[in-house]
């Protein structure tokens, strides 16, 4: 280590120093569930510890990895012997919420559950939601640019920050709380730090907007015979339900039968003999109004053979026991391990050929091998699981060859949401022409040219 911990300790105290086996105890992400390797952990109070920690680690050429909730799965948070782990998990505050604005303001170690609850309890939704709601933080969703389940209503997490606040590589202090919808003023800052993973500064504070809460929910869980079906049911529910369509998830039949009659860890409302299946949710107003559109909108949809049984949830308990199926990651994990797990996007006609041939190129390589799927057809994002036997580093990448190289073809994504991290940095070129390439790397080495931020993640080092 560069930097001595005492000087970092007069700033935020000797027991938010972490060191040894405290850091070993430490789980570096959620899905590997290995031990943190940093050399110390530092746990900052607010904005100015985090600047003054950083002015510290500048001087030496400290290098430092920010850490939220570490529930990504690209190893974003992975931090090695000679790196300084800084985790905000002490800057937890909803600091203010504007109800007439529709504004909240939060420290950005806040978890999104907390958020949510908060927002809630003012009569208004944070409508950011993913299955991770529990543990990852605010600032871990802005530097991701995080998506889940209702971007198709509300869009990313790109679209639900106003103003933030963040310290650069140097220490110094951006602080651009901007509470207004409207701000022409020059370039809008807050998005270099939006998505950029940790790479250009440390995010600690944000000004987030707030929606009005519907006045209903209403959430269904169909089956389809084919991909056209599913496909031509999402435009059909966009167009009957307008602005109401909140959610449009779709599983294939390998996610839900594993889930459901496979592994018997859930009930399934309808039987898994169909290749699709896909869960919609309407986001109306009086619910009587919102039902009875609904309703009207699933009956005629299957009258148009779009669907071939579907089931509406009649209760919370009923709705949660759909959306067990979808978010059952730990059962993925437990029935699938060693398991290679991916975000893409691509559009949605080449969904089916693409996981098709994916399917096809795993079992010529491994045919014992098993793949599943599911993800936000809406907004075009796949998850898919790969399970082959083994997770040592060779297969690793042949594995991620056959699932990345298609993508460059179709003009898809290796990432939909969850980021680059280290994960998915040597096929960013697939997704990222050579200029736009350049061009991040011109923006990291203006505000961090020691490099020193979250280094190895989304770009290589420069020799």
């Amino acid at each position: 280590m560069h930097v001595r911990f005492e000087e970092i300790a007069a700033i935020v105290g000797t027991g938010n120093v972490l060191t040894g086996a405290d850091v070993a105890q430490r789980r570096v992400d959620w899905m590997t569930g290995a031990s943190c390797r940093a050399g110390a952990i530092v746990r900052p109070g607010n904005t100015n510890e985090v600047a003054a920690v950083m002015r510290l680690c500048h001087a030496a050429g400290q290098p430092v990895v920010t850490h939220g909730g570490l529930t990504g799965l690209v190893h974003g948070g992975e931090a090695g012997p000679d790196e300084l782990a800084i985790s905000l998990e002490r800057m937890t505050a909803i600091e203010a919420i504007d109800s007439i604005g529709g504004t909240m303001t939060v420290q950005a170690g806040a978890p999104l559950q907390a958020v949510q609850e908060a927002a809630d309890a003012k009569d208004l939704v944070f409508p950011l939601d993913l299955g991770a709601r529990g543990s990852c933080t605010i600032g871990g969703n802005i530097a991701t640019n995080a998506g889940g389940v209702r971007v198709i209503r509300y869009g990313m997490m790109r679209q639900q920050v106003l103003g933030l606040e963040a310290v650069l590589a140097d220490g110094t202090v951006i602080s651009s709380m901007n509470r207004m919808l409207k701000n022409n003023a020059g370039y809008d800052l807050k998005q270099l730090f939006i998505g950029s993973e940790g790479t250009l500064g440390i995010v600690t504070r944000a000004v987030l907007r707030l929606q009005p809460k519907p006045g209903s929910e209403r959430t269904a869980l169909v089956a389809c015979s084919s991909f056209e079906g599913v496909a031509g049911l999402l435009g059909h529910m966009g167009r009957e339900l307008g602005g109401s369509l909140g959610t449009f998830e779709v599983m294939w039949r390998n996610h839900y039968s594993l889930l459901t009659e496979e592994s018997g860890r859930n009930t399934p409302p309808l039987p898994a003999r169909w290749p699709y299946y896909a869960i919609i949710e309407s986001l109306g107003g009086a619910d009587e109004e919102n039902a009875a559109r609904f309703g009207a909108a699933l009956e005629s949809a299957l009258d148009a053979g779009l669907i071939e049984d579907a089931v509406l949830a009649q209760s919370d308990t009923q709705r949660r026991g759909i959306w067990a199926i979808r978010e059952d990651i730990e059962g993925l994990i437990r029935h699938l391990a060693p398991l290679f797990t991916f975000d893409v996007s691509l559009p949605i006609p080449d969904m089916p050929a693409y996981a098709e041939g994916l399917e096809t190129a795993l079992h010529e390589h491994w045919p014992d091998g098993r793949l599943v799927v599911f993800g936000h057809l809406g907004d075009g994002n796949l998850h898919v699981s790969v399970s082959v036997g083994s997770d040592d580093p060779d297969t690793r990448r042949a594995v991620e060859r056959l699932v990345y190289a298609p993508l460059a073809e179709l003009g898809g994504s290796v990432s939909a949401e969850h980021g680059i991290g280290l994960e998915k940095r040597d096929y960013l070129a697939i997704s990222r022409t050579p200029e736009e390439i350049a061009l991040m790397r011109t923006l990291k080495r203006a505000l961090d040219p020691q490099g020193l931020l979250n280094r190895h993640k989304i770009l290589s080092m420069e020799s």
